[in-house]
């Protein structure tokens, strides 16, 4: 198989992860089935891009919203989670990939939040790659979750009002140590961010696939690099 090659650069790609309970259901099986499919895709889409060299990656995994899907359905996303960290953990080692999360982990299951929190500290003097996922993450709620860091800092005298800009805003997200985001998909169709990493996407390319995550296979993203690669990235300026 021929080698795919970038040919413009990209550091970040996020992804929305959409439909895999569409495609189990087109397929006459339980919605817990895509979900189960979807992380088997994660580990070869992670492998692809370690292979092109892209640094970084965000996964929309679990949203803050998610919690209005029935109890039977969550419980199998975190058990599915648990499950691909144990599959999984070794192969981020070998990578040196940093697994980091963004959300408030502390709402999850117990033996989910220790797999996790076990991922981030085996991971964490790592450096080569980024492994970011998004779990019981909200973009609004990140945004006054920053608010109020920022707030405290001031309030301690650790930084004053003039020193806060939108560079050292960054500093309070939980994306603070990954480079700007490039290229921002979601699978399924669906044609809107949902609530996914709103401060961060401001300068980001979108691309909409209707492909369902289930079916989301590194040849489909070579698909979306392509298109990636035909756009203009003025970031608001204009060129001669």
């Amino acid at each position: 198989m021929e080698k795919f090659e970038l040919k413009k650069p990209i550091n970040h790609i996020a992804f929305i992860m959409d439909g895999n309970g569409r495609w189990a259901k087109r397929r006459m099986m339980p919605r817990t089935y895509g979900h189960k499919v979807a992380c088997k895709r994660i580990i070869e889409i992670v492998r692809f891009l370690k292979e092109i060299n892209v640094k970084a990656i965000s996964l929309y995994a679990f949203s803050t919203e998610n919690w209005n899907r029935p109890k039977d359905e969550i419980d199998k996303l975190f058990e599915y989670l648990e499950e691909f960290f144990d599959e999984y953990i070794q192969e981020f080692i070998n990578y040196k990939c940093k697994i980091i999360v963004s959300g408030d982990i502390s709402k999850l299951p117990e033996k989910t939040q220790k797999i996790v929190q076990k991922a981030i500290e085996i991971t964490k003097d790592f450096h080569d790659y980024i492994f970011n996922i998004c779990l019981n993450y909200g973009g609004r709620q990140e945004i006054v979750r920053a608010c109020k860091l920022a707030y405290e800092d001031i309030k301690e005298g650790k930084i004053t009002e003039k020193d806060l800009n939108i560079d050292t805003f960054k500093n309070y997200l939980y994306t603070h140590d990954l480079p700007e985001i490039d290229l921002m998909i979601r699978t399924s169709g669906e044609q809107r961010i949902s609530n996914f990493l709103m401060y961060q996407l401001a300068y980001t390319e979108f691309i909409f696939t209707k492909t369902c995550w289930p079916d989301f296979t590194p040849e489909k993203l070579k698909e979306c690099l392509k298109e990636y690669e035909t756009r203009d990235r003025r970031f608001g300026a204009i060129k001669e």
